[in-house]
């Protein structure tokens, strides 16, 4: 009896810690070829640190079951060793992430972007830490990797939040905006986090996301992944009218604020599904929206002029 009572309490205890995770599914990959004269233990160390700083961090005050996390991929890819003996880099970080769309098995892109801007240290013995009360930690290099990948999992979860809840992603894009505003500093070396470091950069998205300026992108936002997307099982032409509803939108932000990465972020996540829409057009009704996505999204023009 008393054995029997034992295992219904363990299994109860595995039932109540297992049945709420942590908010992040995220694989991480650090590319190394361009990096010479260093034991491959180090990169392998810094993929496994990197792996249970984003996944095993408590990121909300929400529960979030198992089949809710928001799942996203994270490319580092070092480009140059400022300092062997050191260990301070130079590299790019890629992340992708997407969200479930309802009734479908389909994910929609929410996050592809490419920051080229990331210079850090990393000792394969020292534990990543990172507060948000204390973003430059002690060594500020090495707290500017955590302190960007932190960033982006705040963005990653404020568009996730947004998608399901008009202006829901608000909280996490203040603690993305405090990163910013607390970011470490060394000279030059570090850079990405400032106004006068370019107009695409961290600072720009973030502070675009929160701007008034931009308050009808986070409509759109919300409308084309809870009103239409979540929909497009059900209703697929309402659902695809409202997408194609928002292109004179985003093409009259475009002329009021041009060459914003705000837009150019959402394009990069968003081009192909803009076009399969498009494409499910009769050929004559399509020429229209094709020539407001070229104005909108340049870097794609190719692809859209496809679909005439």
């Amino acid at each position: 009896m008393l054995k029997k009572l034992f295992s219904t309490l363990i299994a109860s205890i595995l039932l109540v810690t297992g049945a709420f995770a942590q908010e992040i599914n995220c694989k991480v990959r650090v590319m190394h070829e361009k990096i010479q004269n260093v034991d491959k233990d180090v990169f392998n160390s810094l993929e496994r640190g990197l792996s249970e700083f984003i996944n095993t961090r408590k990121w909300t005050t929400d529960q979030f079951n198992t089949n809710e996390k928001i799942d996203c991929n994270i490319m580092i890819n070092l480009t140059k060793a400022l300092d062997v003996n050191d260990g301070t880099y130079e590299a790019t970080l890629n992340i992708q992430a997407s969200r479930p769309v309802f009734n479908s098995g389909y994910t929609s892109p929410t996050v592809n972007f490419v920051d080229r801007e990331v210079r850090f240290r990393f000792n394969q013995f020292t534990p990543m830490q990172f507060d948000d009360n204390r973003v430059s930690g002690n060594d500020p290099l090495s707290a500017n990797l955590t302190a960007t990948v932190a960033y982006y999992i705040y963005l990653v979860l404020g568009l996730d939040y947004d998608s399901f809840s008009p202006d829901g992603g608000n909280d996490f894009y203040k603690k993305a905006q405090n990163i910013v505003n607390n970011a470490p500093e060394q000279g030059k070396i570090i850079t990405g986090w400032k106004a006068v470091d370019g107009n695409k950069n961290r600072y720009w998205i973030v502070d675009q996301l929160l701007s008034p300026r931009f308050k009808e992108f986070r409509v759109m936002w919300y409308n084309i992944h809870r009103n239409a997307l979540d929909n497009m099982s059900t209703k697929p032409e309402e659902s695809r009218k409202i997408i194609l509803e928002t292109l004179p939108k985003l093409a009259q932000l475009n002329r009021e604020n041009p060459g914003s990465i705000l837009l150019q972020f959402f394009f990069n996540a968003k081009s192909d599904e803009f076009a399969s829409v498009v494409a499910q057009l009769p050929k004559e009704q399509r020429a229209s929206y094709v020539s407001l996505l070229q104005q909108v999204d340049v870097a794609n023009a190719a692809k859209y002029n496809n679909l005439k």
